[in-house]
C-alpha cells in the first residue's frame, strides 16, 4: 500500500480488525520511510459496476463519491459515522445484488433518497434539493409535504440487530 504522505511503495500493517459489522477490514498502517500512520479499509467487491449518467455517458461506480455526497447531505447533523457507513454499505450491496453490470445514476439517487428518508429528515431534504434540481422555494414545500406523508423505510434495517 502506497504511503499517502511520502509516496513510498512500502507500508507495514500494525493492526487489523473487522469494521462495518464484518463487511470490511480496517488496517492501521505505518510507513517505514517517513513513519507516517494511516488507516485503510478492505471491502468485498462482488462485481464491477458502471454508472449510466443522464447524458448517457458511462463511468465506473465510485463508492467514495457516493459516500461524499451522503456526507455532504449529513454535514453538521448529529449522526454516528458507523451508522453512515452501514447505510452506504447497504446501498452498495443493493446495487451489486441487482445482477446488472450497469446502473443508472437515477437509480442510485433513488436509493440514497430512500436511505436518507429513514435516516435524517434534514439530510433527506438537502439531498433531494440537489438530486431533484430544486429551482424555487415551492419545491422545498413539496418535498416537506412528501416527507410528512410517506412511511419510513430505512435501508440499513437488515444490518441492525
Amino acid at each position: 500500500m502506497r504511503c499517502p504522505y511520502c509516496g513510498s511503495q512500502d507500508s507495514q500493517v500494525k493492526d487489523s480488525r473487522p469494521a462495518e459489522d464484518g463487511a470490511a477490514i480496517r488496517r492501521r498502517r505505518v510507513c517505514p520511510d517517513c513513519s507516517g500512520r494511516f488507516t485503510t479499509f478492505e471491502r468485498v467487491q462482488l462485481r464491477d459496476l458502471s454508472v449510466v449518467k443522464r447524458s448517457g455517458r458511462r463511468v465506473p461506480f465510485d463508492r467514495d463519491k457516493l459516500a461524499r455526497s451522503v456526507q455532504t447531505a449529513l454535514r453538521k447533523r448529529p449522526v454516528e459515522g458507523e451508522r453512515v457507513e452501514r447505510m452506504i454499505s447497504g446501498i452498495v450491496r443493493r446495487l451489486e445484488q441487482t445482477g446488472e453490470a450497469e446502473v443508472s445514476s437515477n437509480d442510485i439517487g433513488l436509493l440514497v433518497m430512500e436511505a436518507l428518508r429513514g435516516f435524517d429528515d434534514v439530510a433527506y431534504v438537502r439531498f433531494a434539493s440537489v438530486y431533484r434540481d430544486f429551482r424555487e422555494a415551492g419545491d422545498f414545500g413539496d418535498i416537506l409535504n412528501e416527507l410528512a406523508t410517506r412511511p419510513t423505510l430505512p435501508i440499513e434495517r437488515e444490518d441492525e440487530e
